[in-house]
């Protein structure tokens, strides 16, 4: 069935590619980006159903505004895809407040002001489907990662609350946990911290860690996208690429051992 799908971020990488994706099966499109420019091709093929909007996630107002022009230009939104973010590359201590509020502004606020703006319009409609990009670093850290895997883990919580919340609104939620893709994340659409010598070596580990494998092909997404928003029982969490599941199996056991291991001193800290 025909749906009407409102995603961030659209002007490259998997926004662009799910875009064209949804496109192309006859889906209705509104594709917020920076710069309208980035979707030009897109707009010319694609005139009856696609509308692209300039948006700045970061700005409450405009956000709340572009949700209001998909409704009436659509009539409906079934599905929300916050995919608008960037990774953020910097040791905490190397961190500067400035950029430590950037990354929460783009990635969790601009975020929340969507997901604010549309939760009426799927009330009323008795349907919708929420989908949040969050990261495999949002479920485990890396180092020199750690104010984006913040940000995620922030997208993460809030999520998981969320998703109880809208329940009884017919609304579902989900969070997709993409892990490391052959995108620009790490390249032209990272931020980086100045950096400190004496965490070069931490760098460095991390990089030879790096497999070629380990990174997914963008475009093998979009299958599991349109699955995903088609869905009747869509799941809370779904991890995208194979490191990716298997990093979090191993991390979650880790973390259970810990866990076991400290029963004792857990059950005793209860008092009673």
């Amino acid at each position: 069935m025909k749906k009407t799908i409102f995603i961030t971020g659209a002007s490259r990488g998997f926004g662009k590619i799910w875009t064209e994706a949804f496109l192309k099966r006859g889906d209705n499109v509104v594709a917020t980006v920076r710069n309208t420019e980035s979707l030009k091709d897109l707009a010319s093929e694609y005139q009856d159903n696609l509308l692209v909007l300039q948006l700045d996630v970061t700005d409450k107002k405009a956000s709340f505004e572009a949700v209001s022009k998909a409704k009436s230009h659509f009539g409906a939104i079934d599905v929300l895809i916050n995919n608008a973010g960037y990774g953020h590359f910097g040791a905490v201590e190397e961190l500067e407040e400035q950029e430590i509020r950037a990354q929460f502004e783009t990635n969790v606020f601009g975020l929340i002001w969507l997901t604010q703006a549309v939760i009426p319009i799927m009330r009323e409609q008795k349907s919708g489907h929420i989908i949040q990009l969050s990261s495999v670093l949002g479920v485990i850290a890396l180092p020199t990662l750690g104010i984006y895997s913040a940000s995620k883990f922030a997208v993460e919580g809030l999520t998981e609350s969320l998703a109880a919340e809208v329940a009884g609104f017919g609304i579902k939620v989900t969070l997709v946990e993409p892990n490391g893709y052959e995108t620009d994340f790490g390249a032209s659409s990272a931020v980086q911290s100045k950096p400190l010598p004496l965490y070069d070596a931490v760098r460095a580990a991390l990089q030879e860690g790096n497999k070629e494998e380990d990174y997914g092909v963008p475009e093998a997404t979009s299958e599991a996208v349109l699955k995903l928003v088609d869905a009747e029982n869509p799941p809370l969490r779904l991890l995208l690429g194979k490191a990716g599941v298997q990093w979090t199996k191993y991390a979650y056991g880790e973390r259970l051992k810990t866990w076991e291991e400290w029963q004792d001193v857990s059950e005793a800290a209860h008092g009673k």
